[in-house]
């Protein structure tokens, strides 16, 4: 049951990584989209920025630091299900 609930929350934070990154590439700078972007950038980015300490932007702009972030998530917790 523990493990079940573990994976359905990994999901849902992957989930919001992903719309985070999508929303990224949505200028705004007002609105409710604006307000929903600052909220997903509150959950998101403690974790995201780990890697971005590490992975620096290829060409200076493309951020692959969410896709190895993701990877990492998932891994880790396939890694927690097959031990339990």
């Amino acid at each position: 049951m523990l493990i079940y609930l573990l994976v359905q929350l990994v999901n849902v934070y992957s989930f919001i990584i992903v719309v985070y990154v999508l929303m990224s590439w949505i200028p705004t700078s007002r609105g409710i989209i604006a307000d929903i972007y600052r909220v997903l950038g509150t959950i998101c980015d403690p974790y995201l920025n780990f890697f971005r300490k590490y992975i620096p932007p290829i060409g200076g702009m493309l951020d692959i630091s969410p896709i190895i972030a993701l990877l990492v998530l998932q891994f880790g917790v396939r890694l927690i299900v097959a031990i339990f």
